[in-house]
């Protein structure tokens, strides 16, 4: 049986190098690329055929679930893995929806990561069971796509007017998504809001509709 290609996909190039280490020292699997934006993997991905591609969540250029799904439509045959710092419930969601066959954390042990590129490799899924649990009790984000665009602009502060400039809306309009997005989730703050929000995972990649 002929190594199970990787490539691996990460900001930080310490963790990427030690994640290609760890990998290269199993006897069944070769790193081929390394890239360290998420809109490199298309192309990395098309000049060396990995068969299991390592992504990140949170990089430049486009985020990992972003990056799984061109991945998947662009080159079928390669399997995603995120592997991922951010534990959250809404990135597992919408990794499974992008076309991903895997969710693992990265303090997963190197000998459980290498066994879960193998079971990608064959066809299988593989998610953290308590993240797994997390994201059912949780469910899908409450937030329409304005509402998370909003509140992603919001991360950084600044007025009203501030984020009305930035998003080409009316003051009015950016504060009626800001207080059905406080209503959504609970929170009784702006800053509450964004925090809830982040750690559920419901503000990646939040665009425009």
């Amino acid at each position: 049986m002929s190594d199970i290609k990787v490539l691996l996909a990460d900001d930080q190039q310490l963790v990427r190098g030690a994640l290609a280490a760890l990998l290269d020292l199993e006897s069944d699997i070769r790193v081929v690329a390394e890239v360290g934006r998420g809109d490199e993997v298309v192309d990395a991905a098309r000049r060396t055929r990995p068969d299991v591609a390592l992504l990140d969540v949170e990089m430049p250029g486009l985020d990992g679930i972003s990056a799984s799904k061109a991945l998947r439509a662009a080159v079928p045959s390669c399997k995603v893995l995120i592997v991922t710092t951010f534990g959250r419930p809404g990135y597992l969601r919408r990794a499974m929806e992008s076309g991903a066959s895997g969710f693992v954390v990265k303090d997963t042990p190197a000998r459980e990561l290498a066994d879960a590129v193998r079971r990608v490799m064959s066809g299988l899924r593989v998610v953290d069971p308590s993240l797994a649990a997390e994201s059912l009790a949780t469910g899908q984000s409450p937030l329409t796509t304005r509402e998370a665009q909003v509140l992603r602009s919001a991360r950084d502060g600044g007025t009203v007017a501030d984020l009305a400039h930035q998003l080409g809306l009316s003051e009015g309009t950016v504060r009626n998504h800001l207080s059905s997005a406080i209503g959504k989730t609970g929170a009784r703050t702006r800053a509450e809001a964004v925090r809830l929000a982040e750690e559920n995972g419901w503000l990646l990649g939040a665009g425009a509709s």
